[in-house]
């Protein structure tokens, strides 16, 4: 397996730690026991529905992340965007000298927060990884981008398993560049349309723009229930996604301001719905979207 510029192997049977297996990072870690000695998570502090998560996906718990680090040669880290810097924080405030050999950023994050990682870390230490599509339970639905000079051995490790891995290069940051504009088509695109729904709710013309849409091929209703299923659950989360994109596009010369209003979009959301998995109807959605909080 590669080695990174320290000199550091990874060797045939990497043990693998998984900070902190929600749905993405518990179906990441089963698709790793393949190639890893061991995948193990960090236990303390964690809620019932993570343990069982991590339960279900045989994943082994040890008591916290500085027993995590202390045996992991490879720490994988996907959580909540803003929460990114503050897990490599505690990592790096547990690592000692060689371990872990590689700190693997899954988070959607802006190329400049992965910077930070990298001077954080050693940015020979660290990978760059975005990840598109659902929890990797069945192959075919999940691709994995990674970049930084140790890319192609994370592309190693995922190879047979139901993650369709890809390096991107030995620049850090090119993966999260790739999840922020993929972000921008599927969740501010999407917070477009709600958008709209809420404004057309407000002037009292939605009838009449249904119409016209209907006239473009395009089914409002159907369009706006989608979206509303697949958001509510997950506003909490596209929040920090959203933000870390805006990031992106500004650093890039580019506006922000698509990103950022679906970012304001999603907190409506997550303020007037919570995490509902499934809205009684859309209108409970845009209607969210339509009052901000007071």
């Amino acid at each position: 397996m590669q080695a990174d510029r320290t000199g550091t192997e990874l060797g045939a049977r990497p043990v693998v730690g998984v900070l902190h297996p929600g749905a993405m990072g518990a179906s990441l870690g089963a698709a790793l026991k393949a190639r890893a000695g061991q995948v193990v998570w960090a236990a303390d502090g964690r809620s019932y529905a993570t343990a069982k998560r991590a339960e279900l996906a045989d994943l082994v718990a040890v008591r916290d992340v500085a027993e995590l680090v202390a045996i992991a040669d490879v720490v994988v880290s996907i959580c909540p965007p803003a929460a990114a810097l503050d897990v490599a924080k505690q990592v790096n405030g547990h690592a000692s000298a060689g371990r872990p050999a590689l700190y693997v950023d899954a988070n959607a994050v802006a190329p400049g927060t992965v910077e930070q990682l990298g001077a954080l870390l050693g940015p020979e230490r660290v990978v760059d990884a975005c990840v598109i599509g659902p929890p990797a339970w069945r192959p075919d639905t999940t691709q994995l981008w990674a970049s930084g000079t140790s890319a192609e051995a994370v592309v190693e490790l995922f190879a047979g398993s139901p993650v369709e891995a890809h390096a991107l290069g030995p620049r850090l940051g090119s993966a999260s560049a790739l999840k922020a504009c993929y972000g921008l088509q599927s969740k501010a695109v999407p917070a477009l349309w709600l958008a709209l729904a809420a404004a057309a709710d407000r002037y009292g013309v939605r009838d009449a723009l249904q119409i016209e849409l209907a006239r473009d091929g395009v089914d409002l209703g159907a369009e706006l229930a989608e979206i509303s299923r697949r958001s509510a659950p997950k506003a909490w989360r596209w929040i920090g996604e959203m933000e870390e994109a805006a990031a992106a596009m500004v650093a890039a010369g580019l506006p922000g301001g698509f990103s950022a209003a679906a970012a304001e979009i999603y907190r409506r959301i997550e303020a007037g719905v919570g995490k509902g998995e499934d809205p009684d109807a859309a209108d409970a959605v845009i209607d969210a979207v339509g009052h901000a909080e007071s």
